[in-house]
């Protein structure tokens, strides 16, 4: 994470900027002045894109300051099901095997 600051000005407004890369970064593959260009030429002007947003900052605790955010740009998170609505599944599943099994013991 980086962070700036301008002096003396109040900030009100928090950009974040998150860094998609197509591969893995190590020794054989550093981190690239390339890699760092669109973050370069957002961050001038602090424009939103999917890959850069800004929240104010009264929406962030005041008590912690946690600046951990999660890009809303991006929605790749799998929706999960209530434990009741699985377990509901897995007892017609249970039902309808048991039905399955009990016409196979009656075909042997």
């Amino acid at each position: 994470m980086v962070l700036f600051f301008d002096k003396g000005v109040s900030t009100e407004k928090v950009w974040f900027y998150q860094l998609n890369l197509a591969r893995n970064l190590g020794k054989g593959q550093p981190l690239s002045e390339t890699d760092l260009a669109e973050f370069v030429e957002l961050q001038k002007m602090k424009t939103d894109s999917t890959n850069s947003w800004s929240i104010d900052v009264k929406n962030v605790d005041q008590n912690t300051f946690d600046l951990s955010v999660k890009n809303p740009n991006k929605n790749d998170e799998m929706v999960l099901r209530e434990p009741k609505e699985i377990l509901g599944e897995m007892n017609k599943l249970d039902s309808e095997s048991n039905k399955i099994l009990n016409n196979i013991k009656k075909i042997i």
